[in-house]
């Protein structure tokens, strides 16, 4: 059994490794969030979701969604 495949992201490859987490400076991964595509801590203690606007990563701690 196959696992889904992860989201496409809307950033330039080169781009989308180079980011990080704001407020723990973990690494990111591409999801779908209850708005559309979205980047996610990988960490486990952190686990913040950062929302696109128009297609450009909103990587602010304030707005960022928390995990449930």
């Amino acid at each position: 059994m196959s696992q889904p495949a992860a989201p496409a992201s809307p950033l330039e490859p080169w781009l989308r490794e180079i980011l990080r987490c704001p407020a723990c400076r973990s690494e990111l991964r591409d999801d779908t969030g209850p708005t559309g595509p979205e980047l996610v801590c990988t960490s486990s203690t952190c686990g913040l979701a950062y929302r696109y606007d128009e297609g450009v990563p909103v990587l602010l701690v304030d707005e960022a969604r928390r995990p449930a």
